[in-house]
């Protein structure tokens, strides 16, 4: 599997690439980079959206480039497993099989969200680890299917077997699902 992970970076990434440019496309790339190098978790090891993987990886302890985007892939592909599609999400939703979990902003919740899902808070929280099954699928939703990932890995970290992130969040849900459902942006 690394010979193929190798083939594919050499043929799709360069270690040029700068970092808004990976975590555009490879969203948990930080994470990847913080669990194998602590690269991008606090100040003394972040780095700038236009910096690029190479200098990155050179100012911190010289980590190998190649190394680096291998270990982003690999962390792609484990992150494809979590992610579900809004029409997946939808039927599960409509067939009771899943609870969904929305970890935007209070205010964005209000503004718009998906009938049938709950706005995450500490409360909330600490219900679900006290009394929700941990085969239970929990479908994670936020605005553009970023921030899930890291969600999903933490409650599959306190042992839930079935979370969900929401490929796209709500936004991809409003396209593919309910287009009554507003769009917006929160630049």
């Amino acid at each position: 599997m690394g010979e193929k992970i190798s083939m594919v970076v050499a043929m799709s990434l360069s270690p040029q690439i700068t970092m808004a440019e990976l975590l555009q496309t490879y969203p948990g790339a930080q994470r990847a980079l913080f669990r194998h190098y602590h690269i991008g978790g606090c100040a003394s090891c972040g780095f700038q959206p236009e910096e690029t993987l190479a200098g990155v990886c050179a100012r911190n302890e010289g980590v190998d480039p190649q190394d680096a985007l291998a270990r982003i892939l690999e962390a792609h592909e484990q992150d494809e497993l979590v992610l579900i599609s809004p029409k997946d999400a939808a039927e599960a939703l409509r067939g009771g099989a899943a609870r969904f979990l929305d970890v935007r902003t209070r205010e964005e919740f209000e503004a718009v969200s998906i009938e049938g899902s709950q706005l995450f808070s500490q409360d909330l929280l600490q219900e679900i680890m006290a009394h929700c099954p941990k085969d239970t699928m929990l479908v994670l939703v936020d605005h553009t299917g970023t921030r899930t990932l890291d969600a999903a890995a933490y409650f599959a970290g306190h042992g839930f077997q079935n979370v969900k992130a929401l490929r796209g969040g709500i936004d991809a849900w409003s396209c593919e699902v309910d287009p009554n459902l507003p769009r917006y942006t929160t630049e």
